[in-house]
Parts: structure tokens; sequence; C-alpha cells
């Protein structure tokens, strides 16, 4: 920016296309890796690790988990605000209020610009520590895979046990004390009267002979 007023810089700032404020998101270099690399600053990607230097965050120190090209804001794993509903978001933080302390050597491309006027020896730690970042990222991505694989095995066999257990019937599941409470009282069976017990008949000849006292 060759202007002097503020005016006039923050109109190029906000209005700059995506490949220059790609540029712009850049922060510190903590001292071990200044002397290291020889530089100052350098553009934050996604998988630096960084410390927060102002703020009501000060001195965390996480991974980062999201870069905002259009905001200008760095999303970093552990910063967040809570909602009124309780739900947490990611808290944006401006890039420079950051100091990096690893940078993330799985880039090329990256690797390439840094490795430009350095030694040889500093080259080869630099492809060194690479490969050591890529296998822990191979090892992550394989042990997310197997939790992932595992989750939907639990879920087959859950899916499967409920299928095979038999529905259970009416008659057979008890009341609770809720559903006993307020369950209608049964109105009593009537009770069945047994029919008199008929006399047997006399016999004629016994009449007969009644007749003939009498």
């Amino acid at each position: 920016m060759t202007s002097t007023k503020p005016r006039k810089q923050r109109f190029r700032l906000y209005n700059a296309p995506l490949h220059v404020k790609r540029k712009m998101i850049a922060a510190h270099l903590a001292e071990n890796l200044l002397l290291k690399y020889d530089r100052r600053s350098l553009p934050v990607i996604k998988g630096d690790t960084v410390k927060v230097m102002r703020g009501s965050y000060r001195g965390h120190e996480n991974k980062i988990g999201k870069v905002n090209v259009k905001d200008q804001t760095v999303e970093i794993e552990g910063v967040t605000l809570t909602t009124a509903k309780g739900t947490k978001l990611a808290r944006p933080i401006h890039a420079s209020s950051l100091l990096i302390t690893k940078l993330n050597l799985t880039d090329k491309w990256r690797r390439q610009k840094l490795e430009k006027g350095l030694s040889d020896t500093a080259k080869k730690e630099i492809e060194r520590e690479a490969e050591e970042q890529i296998k822990e990222r191979e090892e992550e991505k394989k042990a997310a895979e197997e939790a992932q694989r595992a989750e939907e095995l639990a879920k087959k066999e859950e899916a499967a046990a409920a299928a095979e257990e038999p529905t259970p019937s009416k008659e057979a599941t008890p009341l609770t004390p809720s559903e006993e409470k307020h369950e209608a009282p049964k109105s009593p069976e009537p009770i069945k009267k047994k029919p008199a017990a008929k006399k047997p008949a006399e016999p004629a000849e016994k009449k007969k002979t009644q007749e003939g006292e009498a």
C-alpha cells in the first residue's frame, strides 16, 4: 500500500482480491522458529499450532481449525462462545494477535518456500519433520476410520438384537402402578342361582296301598 491515508488503506484492505487477502492472514513466528527458518512471519494455514497473545483467551495454545479468507480471521480449537441456547460456536480471531509455535509442513509448496535460502542441513530437518507429520496424520485417519467402523458394527448388532426379540403379548405385560390406578373398576359378575333339585316320583303301587289303608 503506497498511500499513507487510513481511508485508502482500509478501502484496499477490505476490497482486495482473495489471493491478496490470503497473504495478509499472517502471524509472527516464535523465537525458535524465527532462528530456524530465518523469517519473522508467515501466512497461517489449517494445522498450524498457534498461541493467542491478546484478548480474553490470552495464553491459549492449540491448532488452527479453519481460516476464513473473506473475513480475514482464524478459528482455533478450544476457542468457543456459548450462545443463549447453550450451543458452542467457534470464536473468530484475527491472525495479528497470534504467535505460531509449530508449523504444518505437510504442504509441499509451503516447504519449497521455507527452504529458499536455507542451508542443506536445515532443508533435511524440514523434510524429516514433514515426514513425521504426514505419518501422524495417516495414523489419525486410520484411528478415526476404525472408530467409525466400530460404531457402525455396534449399531447393526443392536438392530439385529431388536429384530430377534419377540414382541410381548398384551396379556403377559404387567400393568404399571399408574395404569392400575387409572384403570376403570370392573363390574362384579352376577351370581347364578342353581335350580332346585326335583323330588323323585313315587311308584304307583305305594299310592294304591296308601288309598286302601285310608
